[in-house]
């Protein structure tokens, strides 16, 4: 089975199939429009999206009336930056940024994947922070730019 457009998300279909089967993907898998995948039930499936668009956690990639084919993230090894005052949030930013390092923002966290540099960053610093693995919707995304 080849796959080459998004059905819908999960989490916003009125109408779901009662089978559901799962692929897990690691989030930096979200980011590639064509792979071969396999779901936690054993059948291969070609990903060949026509659309110039990211998968995401909740993906549908396949229904009928019986049933459904999920995208699920796996979790990722990351640390939830947790800075008490904009002054924490400043210095951590233009650290990271300094670096390139992709982020992504959850309420008042500023989450990153791990590393251990960072991580020691964050412990010089004095800025609260937790290690954990968590499952983010989204892959990590650089984004481009020259130091000219």
């Amino acid at each position: 089975m080849i796959i080459e457009k998004i059905v819908g998300n999960i989490t916003t279909l009125e109408n779901r199939a009662p089978h559901v089967e799962r692929v897990y993907l690691q989030s930096d898998e979200l980011l590639k429009r064509v792979q071969r995948v396999v779901t936690d039930h054993g059948h291969e499936i070609g990903i060949r999206l026509r659309e110039n668009r990211e998968l995401t956690d909740g993906d549908v990639l396949y229904m009928d009336e019986k049933n459904m084919i999920v995208i699920s993230v796996k979790e990722d090894d990351i640390l939830t930056i947790q800075p008490n005052s904009i002054q924490q949030m400043g210095e951590i930013a233009h650290q990271l940024g300094n670096r390139h390092l992709p982020a992504q923002f959850e309420g008042n966290e500023m989450l990153v994947q791990y590393d251990y540099l960072v991580e020691e960053l964050l412990g010089n610093l004095s800025i609260p922070y937790k290690r954990e693995n968590r499952k983010v919707t989204q892959a990590f995304r650089h984004i481009g730019h020259r130091n000219d």
